[in-house]
């Protein structure tokens, strides 16, 4: 089997340990945030839309978008793991977010 047989967007362990309620929240906060940290007004952008090729995101405000998010939802957000697959869309972006919160002390 190659890499070209494999699902295009497979589910991993990290899947089952989302919370729909802050995935929710994330995705929302995403979707407000994106037009301030590109500095410009966006058409209309959903779930499925290509961060990188879709919205224009590009690595630096990919950062700022993500130090945003946290303010926004009031959250600290472990992106030691991120991966180019968790920036795909906006929902891939919403779901990692989710799952990769940092427990307060």
């Amino acid at each position: 089997m190659t890499d070209s047989a494999l699902p295009e967007n497979p589910a991993t362990a990290a899947d089952s340990a989302v919370d729909p309620e802050l995935r929710g929240r994330a995705l929302d906060g995403i979707l407000l945030l994106l037009p301030r940290v590109l500095k410009r007004e966006l058409p209309e952008v959903g779930e499925n839309a290509c961060l990188f090729d879709e919205v224009g995101l590009t690595s630096a405000a990919t950062l700022e978008l993500i130090l945003e998010l946290e303010d926004h939802l009031d959250v600290q957000i472990d992106v030691e793991g991120i991966d180019q697959d968790d920036l795909r869309s906006v929902g891939t972006l919403a779901g990692f977010v989710a799952g990769h919160v940092i427990a307060e002390d």
